[in-house]
């Protein structure tokens, strides 16, 4: 196994870019390479550093996200959130989509307690996705990465997840993959992506899972990625170092930032 580094985000960047170039490709295996030069960054990574910027800094939500959407207009949006981030009304759009749970990463590593997580992700979600199955995919996410880093073994936190939520975490990959196809909302993808997690031994294993179910590849790989992180405690240097050189420095600097403050 490779040496970990111990990471914050990471996770979550590292699936979106390696899922950015299958994200419509359909693609139904794991055997790939995992960065080539048209691996990028996109909405899930911006709107994922907006979250962290938000708390970093006690700014609101809705305006972080719509001012790094903004500053990053080509990175991949949906066409309701495009319609919100160029309004700038600050009205949620009632979505249910998975762009609530790409972007909630930050806050499970942010808060010390399931409750105070479930608060904050909601917070998170609520701005454009106040649909309650919405809030719910970002509830999910952020609470699967708390549990992970305050050290609860992949069954508890199936058990926990599905309890709380209603999710069916039991299915494997092999059942799911040969039917599934594109779904960027948070009931057709958020149980997928953790499932993606609880059958790998590795983070490179969580995001070639995910990519290989050949649906919303980028965002499903940052959700199993952002997990699977907080479990192992960090991602091996190899993968670091892909990363680094694909974020601009504005960037990179909160990744830093958000590191400096949260690790423990």
């Amino acid at each position: 196994m490779l040496p970990m580094t111990s990471t914050i985000l990471l996770g979550a960047i590292a699936g979106d870019m390696i899922g950015s170039r299958f994200e419509h490709s359909r693609r139904k295996d794991a055997r790939f390479t995992l960065f080539k030069k048209g691996c990028r960054f996109t909405d899930d990574t911006v709107l994922t550093l907006a979250v962290a910027d938000a708390l970093l800094s006690g700014g609101e939500y809705g305006e972080t996200i719509a001012a790094y959407a903004r500053c990053y207009p080509d990175a991949g949006y949906g066409s309701f959130f495009r319609c919100w981030m160029r309004e700038g009304d600050g009205e949620p759009y009632n979505s249910f989509g998975n762009g609530s749970a790409m972007r909630v990463s930050p806050v499970g590593w942010a808060f010390d307690s399931a409750e105070a997580v479930l608060r904050e992700a909601e917070r998170t979600a609520v701005c454009t996705h106040n649909h309650p199955e919405g809030v719910k995919g970002a509830q999910a996410v952020a609470l699967a990465i708390f549990l992970a880093r305050t050290g609860a073994s992949r069954e508890a936190i199936r058990r926990e997840l599905e309890i709380r939520f209603g999710y069916n975490l039991h299915k494997r990959l092999d059942e799911i993959r040969p039917d599934y196809g594109w779904d960027s909302t948070c009931p057709g993808s958020v149980p997928q992506s953790l499932i993606a997690f609880l059958e790998s031994d590795s983070v490179e294993g969580a995001i070639r899972n995910a990519i290989s179910l050949g649906g919303d590849a980028d965002t499903m790989a940052a959700i199993a990625g952002s997990v699977s992180e907080a479990f192992h405690g960090g991602l091996p240097e190899t993968m670091i170092e892909e990363i680094r050189p694909r974020l601009p420095l504005e960037l990179w600097k909160i990744v830093e930032r958000f590191n400096r403050r949260y690790q423990r």
